[in-house]
């Protein structure tokens, strides 16, 4: 028991000045005259203490503080009375007698140093050594200040004690002994008794014992002659001094002091140091460093983290990062130079879309040379965009504008030329398909199997700032922020990137040419699966200050974005890309999926990046591989040398949707299987003004009369039929058709076309077999292979 706390406090009286001993002009004016001012904020002002970053179970990611300064405040109660008897044994054995400032000492050591020419004497108190401290650390704010702060002068001692003098009119004596053991310095970064306990014992102040305490005490004077680590004999022969005198001072008897002296050092091997900010968060490092960013743009800056004391509880769930990097660099290892896969994900709600998890194949950190980045690669646009998974976003618009998911798109073949579609020049540029169609694909099979030529058609009808202004609406934000780059110089120009894709109706953003945020991707997906409810990725469950009270942070709202039946509409829509014809029907069936989902795949010319973004009801998950060198190549998916090979055929029903499925399937495995939501008959066949008379069987001059009275442009071709002459035997778009397309009408000639003639085994002279087919998820389909599920890989943006 310590015998000697409860018997060495006492009140100070006030109004205590400096004795007029100290008046023979050795107190220069510019000691004095801020004195008011510095001693008001040593009151009010808190110390810079490190913010606490955690995942969604509390436990810790990282710390944020300023260097050489973690600490986090503690209350009296909340630090052991060995602690505080141990302080004051070593450091101010007069503490509960003096008023702030040792007189005798200090006289003594004024006249001594002054007759020196130098600090020869210090006769500190506790009390001016907290002044002195906090001058340094707190008030303090350039180097220059700081060297002024410690300068050894008498005008500086002088100035800490008239200060001090005053603190002691205004604070009991166990605040100012608990402000001290707060702000003092331990050594190995721990700055305060609570960082201090942790770093050397791995305890908390409340728990330090008497031979703990004496080893902290005894440090302060010097931490580094007495560093328990680098001079253990030293540290040893101080930490007996303390208790020695903890005994002779009473604060313990002589059986408390034989068992403290016996203890061995007990110091952490290694030390609970702490790794300042997010480096050392490990796969988390890139959601902490997400988290900084996002609060920056809230209006929480970065110095306010490092000092603040915040507690941040985060969105992030352990269970779905440690499933989401062992799928990431299960697909490209960690070691693969130039080449990153990257995940994010996002739960959906009607309030709020939580990120649960982001990551990386590449290892955070700064050690360029072992393919480390802090870059942050899961959030920040990916330059060599996301290819076809951007057709979500012009079949998005075409419901807007009256279409339903039944709509038969045209598909044009190869080499199509959409006027749309143009170069600098105003050319047409022809667009290429990565296999053969069928003429008509509705909207949800053409998203399955990704025609290039139909979506940008399809173009021509949503019109280029349509489809542009729906992409960000439903959560490409970064689009209408991000400085477009010019491609000729190399230097970001003074608009953004949507602000010029639509002034050049740029009909190649359906192909997915635009830099991509994953994790915006993630949250496009959020957005569908949440009704068309447009909310902020928020990594923030919730922040309260040292104090504990809640602080608030400056969010953007939630946005009904598009109607919830499109959005319900599109879910659907994007149902099919995991089924047999599908572009990732190769990486579902890899791991047995067997839940609904909405996805889409995408593969950037040249193969240089490839993306999926995936939809289940309760999560959205999107995933980009590409090559993140200064200069990218094409990638290529082969098995035994992954990623390196002569011509890139990487694509997104590859590496980036099995990493996908890779994370998905055991994430949500056991949990109930949630059905799509159901299709408004609105978005199921499209509005009114798409609907097209259904004229077959008529004939051509009633059928004509009929599909241009309600507006339709009209044209036929005439084809051997057994109907009679002038019959429609076929139409072209039926049920549907874009407002303003051109029926096609099949008329009947009224002769029996001649039979078929017999199938041969072979091909005929000039006839090319059928294309090679491979089940392996490739990028689009042909007629054949989408009716028997067989994917055929590609080479186009898909």
């Amino acid at each position: 028991m310590l015998l000697g706390l409860s018997l060495l406090g006492g009140i100070v009286t006030a109004g205590i000045a400096f004795p007029a001993a100290i008046g023979l002009g050795l107190v220069a004016n510019d000691a004095s005259d801020s004195v008011g001012s510095v001693s008001t904020e040593v009151l009010d002002q808190p110390l810079p203490q490190t913010t606490i970053v955690t995942d969604s179970a509390g436990t810790t990611i990282a710390q944020l503080f300023v260097p050489d300064q973690n600490r986090r405040s503690v209350t009296s109660d909340e630090i052991s009375p060995a602690m505080k008897a141990a302080i004051v044994a070593v450091e101010d054995r007069r503490f509960y007698q003096h008023q702030g400032v040792d007189w005798q000492g200090t006289v003594r050591a004024v006249v001594t140093n002054s007759v020196s020419g130098s600090i020869e004497q210090g006769a500190s108190t506790l009390t001016q050594q907290y002044v002195k401290n906090y001058l340094l650390y707190v008030d303090a704010q350039t180097e220059t200040e700081r060297l002024k702060a410690t300068e050894q002068t008498p005008a500086r001692k002088l100035k800490e004690a008239q200060i001090a003098l005053q603190l002691e009119q205004s604070l009991s004596k166990d605040e100012i002994l608990t402000r001290y053991l707060n702000i003092v310095p331990f050594g190995n970064g721990a700055a305060g008794i609570a960082s201090a306990a942790r770093t050397y014992f791995g305890v908390t102040p409340a728990d330090l014992t008497v031979p703990q305490a004496a080893l902290l005490a005894g440090m302060v004077r010097s931490t580094t002659a007495t560093d328990p680590v680098t001079n253990p004999q030293a540290a040893q022969e101080r930490r007996n001094l303390v208790i020695q005198q903890m005994l002779e001072q009473q604060m313990i008897d002589r059986t408390q002091a034989d068992a403290a002296l016996a203890e061995p050092l007990g110091i952490a091997s290694p030390l609970n140091t702490q790794a300042n900010g997010c480096i050392g968060a490990g796969p988390a490092g890139f959601f902490c460093q997400y988290v900084q960013e996002y609060l920056s743009e809230a209006g929480i800056s970065g110095e306010q983290l490092r000092t603040g004391g915040y507690t941040i509880r985060t969105t992030l769930d352990r269970g779905v990062l440690d499933l989401m990097q062992a799928s990431l660099v299960a697909e490209v290892p960690a070691d693969q130079p130039n080449v990153a896969n990257v995940m994010a994900t996002v739960e959906p709600g009607a309030e709020g879309h939580r990120v649960l998890a982001m990551g990386s194949s590449r290892v955070f950190g700064l050690d360029a040379d072992a393919l480390e980045t802090s870059y942050g690669l899961p959030y920040t646009p990916v330059p060599l965009g996301a290819g076809s998974v951007y057709k979500t976003f012009t079949v998005a618009t075409a419901l807007e504008k009256g279409l339903g998911i039944n709509y038969q798109l045209s598909v044009p073949p190869s080499g199509y030329a959409s006027p749309i579609y143009v170069d600098g020049g105003g050319r047409p540029l022809p667009v290429q398909n990565s296999g053969d169609y069928a003429e008509r694909l509705s909207l949800s099979d053409a998203l399955a199997q990704s025609p290039n030529t139909a979506f940008v058609k399809l173009m021509e009808f949503t019109g280029v700032p349509d489809v542009v202004d729906m992409a960000v609406r439903l959560g490409m934000r970064s689009l209408a922020t991000e400085r477009f780059v010019d491609p000729n110089t190399g230097q970001p120009t003074d608009r953004s990137i949507a602000e010029v894709t639509k002034a050049q109706r740029q009909a190649s953003f359906t192909l997915g040419v635009s830099p991509t945020s994953v994790l915006e991707l993630s949250n496009v997906g959020a957005t569908l699966a949440s009704s068309g409810m447009w909310c902020p990725p928020t990594p923030i469950a919730s922040i309260t200050d040292p104090e504990g009270n809640p602080v608030t942070v400056t969010e953007a709202p939630c946005e009904q974005v598009v109607e919830p039946g499109l959005a319900n509409a599109m879910m659907n829509a994007l149902g099919r890309d995991e089924l047999p014809g599908g572009t990732a029907a190769g990486a579902a069936s890899q791991v047995g999926w067997d839940r609904p989902m909405a996805g889409k795949t995408g593969t950037t010319q040249a193969n240089k990046s490839a993306a999926f973004l995936g939809v289940v009801p309760q999560l959205s998950g999107a995933v980009i591989t590409y090559d993140n060198d200064n200069r990218p190549d094409a990638l290529c998916d082969g098995a035994g040398s992954p990623f390196a090979c002569a011509r890139g055929n990487i694509f997104g029903g590859k590496t980036p949707a099995e990493t996908w499925f890779g994370t998905m399937s055991p994430l949500l495995e056991g949990q109930a299987v949630i059905p799509l939501p159901p299709v408004d008959e609105r978005y199921l066949e499209g509005g009114a003004e798409s609907q097209v008379a259904d004229v077959v069987g008529r004939s051509e001059n009633d059928a004509r009369a009929t599909l241009e009275s309600a507006g339709w442009a009209v044209t036929t071709r005439e084809r051997d039929n057994a109907a009679p002459r002038g019959t429609v035997i076929g139409q072209s778009p039926r049920g549907t058709a874009l407002p303003g397309e051109t029926i096609v009408l099949t008329v009947s000639s009224g002769e029996v076309p001649p039979p078929p003639a017999a199938p041969s085994e072979a091909p005929a002279e000039g006839e090319q077999p059928p294309p090679a087919e491979e089940g392996d998820g490739g990028v689009t389909t042909t007629a054949a292979a989408a009716r028997r599920g067989v994917a055929v890989r590609g080479c186009g943006p898909v």
